[in-house]
């Protein structure tokens, strides 16, 4: 089995109201009694794609002194740039490509993928990123695989401009259709905690931590900055089904 803590969109910019919503959510995580295997972060980690930003989130997550209880694994989103994101957040040369990483465990593993397009705010997975989740999952043998990305590959607040989905979702749905060991997709982005299928898959949507927005028949579309910050638990279990829990900090 395989327990994830889930967040996405922290947008930080360097304001106190950005920094507070995020540490709240990082303190309740850190404390959390029972087991996890890892957090997801989803995207859209800092706001503007500066350095500056990156480095608040890599002392905030713990990713320069290792403070986190469990791994930490990030990918990035629409706001996000690859070469600040890179050197600042990840520690690692700066560089323009898509990064994509995988954490294999016990209960199965997690591909983190790159769905920012450079100067968009819509997404793709490239030739290069399928090319690497091909070959990746080759190497994982039977073992179940769960997708995690910033752009969900199907509009949930469509018509408003921040739910921009997936770019050739058909492709996606080719690969689903050839990996039967894809348990399930993990997103961000919609700013809203929501669940729905893909090409027979579940696609689990991270609450945004910097403000929520409703969902269609919530009643009028519009961000709520107020709203309490969310956040998501999936579990894989030993079948290879995957189930979520979503919940609020007051």
């Amino acid at each position: 089995m395989l327990v994830l803590a889930h967040i996405s969109d922290l947008h930080l910019d360097g304001s106190p109201r950005a920094t507070e919503r995020a540490e709240r959510v990082r303190d309740h995580l850190w404390a959390l009694p029972g087991r996890v295997d890892a957090l997801l972060v989803t995207g859209d980690i800092a706001d503007h794609g500066t350095e500056a930003e990156y480095e608040e989130a890599a002392g905030l997550l713990g990713l320069r002194d290792g403070t986190a209880p469990f791994p930490v694994l990030t990918c990035p989103g629409n706001h996000d740039a690859r070469a600040p994101y890179r050197k600042a957040l990840l520690g690692r040369p700066s560089a323009g490509g898509p990064v994509n990483e995988v954490r294999v465990f016990d209960g199965g593993a997690v591909l983190m993928c790159d769905s920012s397009i450079p100067g968009s705010d819509e997404g793709e997975l490239d030739d290069e990123t399928y090319a690497w989740i091909e070959s990746t999952l080759d190497g994982l043998g039977d073992r179940p695989a769960l997708l995690a990305f910033h752009h969900p590959p199907t509009a949930l607040h469509h018509p408003l401009p921040d739910s921009y989905p997936l770019r050739r979702p058909e492709r996606l749905a080719a690969l689903l259709e050839r990996r039967p060991q894809i348990a399930g997709l993990i997103t961000g982005h919609a700013h809203t905690a929501a669940a729905t299928l893909f090409a027979g898959r579940p696609v689990l949507v991270g609450p945004g931590v910097t403000w929520t927005l409703r969902l269609p028949w919530e009643g009028e579309q519009a961000a709520d900055r107020d709203a309490p910050v969310g956040l998501a638990y999936h579990v894989l279990d030993d079948t290879g089904r995957l189930t979520s829990h979503f919940r609020t900090l007051t």
